[in-house]
């Protein structure tokens, strides 16, 4: 297991590096030996924040938390992770039955029965136009996404919202 930890507006000590390590380790019982997880640091007004996210085969697990101190959030982050893996055992093991890369036999047991239910499905042409249209009709229609074909790359992109008042774009790549 492949651990790097970044720092943003903050030092990080051995120490705390260590326990984050060790604590993560817990999860490699999951996993082939070849996962990598990138852990962020950061501090944002007086608060901890801590963003774990977990690359493995195709699959992508993210927490993240903030608390008073790092040590708090790193173990809230690994409950997380635990209760993500949970919750998508069944689907992940039907789409990895073959695969080596998963310990499915370590991986906790979901509450529930873990099926999810769509109770709407709704068809739309995209439209092509620039980010900056995207945007405001995202805005005009007061939601906090837009997907839309974009002109410039010619590949479908979502515009969203982002908790800190900014926006965000995800492009597509196959």
């Amino acid at each position: 297991m492949n651990i790097i930890i970044t720092t943003r507006n903050t030092k990080a000590s051995d120490y705390l590096k260590d326990t984050i390590e060790k604590k993560l380790q817990k999860l490699s019982k999951y996993f082939s030996d070849d996962i990598g997880i990138n852990v962020m640091l950061s501090e944002e007004a007086g608060r901890k924040k801590i963003e774990a996210t977990i690359h493995a085969n195709g699959m992508i697990f993210r927490a993240e938390d903030k608390a008073d101190e790092f040590y708090d959030g790193i173990d809230n982050i690994v409950k997380k992770l635990s209760s993500q893996m949970a919750r998508f055992k069944k689907k992940i093991q039907r789409k990895h039955k073959d695969n080596k890369e998963f310990n499915f036999d370590a991986w906790p047991e979901a509450e529930g029965d873990g099926d999810f239910n769509v109770i709407r499905t709704k068809k739309f042409e995209l439209e092509p136009m620039t980010v900056d249209e995207a945007v405001l009709q995202m805005e005009m229609l007061e939601h906090n996404f837009f997907v839309f074909l974009n002109m410039e790359t010619d590949s479908v992109n979502v515009v969203y919202s982002r908790k800190d008042g900014d926006y965000g774009l995800l492009e597509t790549t196959y």
